[in-house]
């Protein structure tokens, strides 16, 4: 690959990072935050029946998110791979792996609307029972979209670590993408084992980090450069 062809590659990741941030943003935050009351099923169900088409249109754009990172999770392997093959497909799996696994959580996210859209459920549940069982489906898709952080967060990392030693990337972004993806892991380890420290902070640096790595992708790309013109090129870590 030129670095003219790799130049395009990390600028099509720059605009499926853009609508990551922003798919997820609205499907995984903004939506959620704006149905689910803690602790209150009733309150929730209540949200969830009086914007029945926002929930819907809140898994279309999830779909979307999902869509883009497993298209980034490729472009990654392809502009990485000179840095290391392996780690760089290592990195690859586990992004994949990311989006299958919270694709799974989602799913419990829109199972949460059958009582509202499918007649013949809401005919034999009573209300009570009804706003249970969206309640309970939208805390199982919470609960599982943190238990398994670990996988995204590894990916970031091993990425951040091939961004570092790459050359044609800057280091402070490695170094940015290496402190989210600990985040991510620290997160997921907590929530699991050590609930009185699962602290929303922990997540700050991704966000932090996602915007800088758009921004350097769209407007940068690659140190031109400094992008391998043979497989052999050494890059800035001395093995890989």
């Amino acid at each position: 690959m030129t670095a003219k062809q790799a130049r395009r590659f990390a600028a099509a990741a720059g605009v499926l990072v853009v609508i990551s941030i922003f798919a997820g943003g609205f499907a995984e935050v903004y939506v959620p935050g704006k149905l689910l009351v803690a602790s209150d099923p009733s309150a929730t169900a209540a949200n969830v029946s009086a914007s029945p088409q926002l929930f819907r249109l809140s898994f279309l754009v999830y779909l979307i998110e999902a869509v883009s990172d497993v298209t980034l999770a490729l472009i990654f392997y392809v502009l990485l791979r000179p840095v290391s093959s392996t780690l760089s497909l290592l990195a690859a799996f586990f992004g994949i792996v990311s989006t299958a696994t919270f694709a799974t959580s989602e799913l419990f996210y829109f199972i949460a609307s059958v009582p509202i859209l499918d007649i013949a459920v809401q005919r034999r549940l009573t209300v009570d029972q009804s706003a249970l069982f969206i309640y309970s489906a939208l805390t199982l898709y919470g609960y599982g979209g943190t238990v398994f952080m670990v996988f995204y967060g590894t990916a970031t990392a091993l990425r951040g670590y091939l961004f570092y030693c790459s050359g044609y990337f800057p280091r402070w972004l490695g170094a940015l993408l290496l402190l989210a993806g600990a985040g991510f892991i620290v997160k997921n380890i907590t929530a699991v084992a050590l609930p009185k420290y699962n602290y929303v902070f922990l997540l700050a640096p991704m966000f932090v980090t996602m915007i800088a790595l758009a921004v350097w992708l769209l407007l940068k790309g690659i140190v031109w450069q400094r992008w391998p013109t043979t497989p052999t090129t050494p890059t800035t870590c001395s093995s890989h």
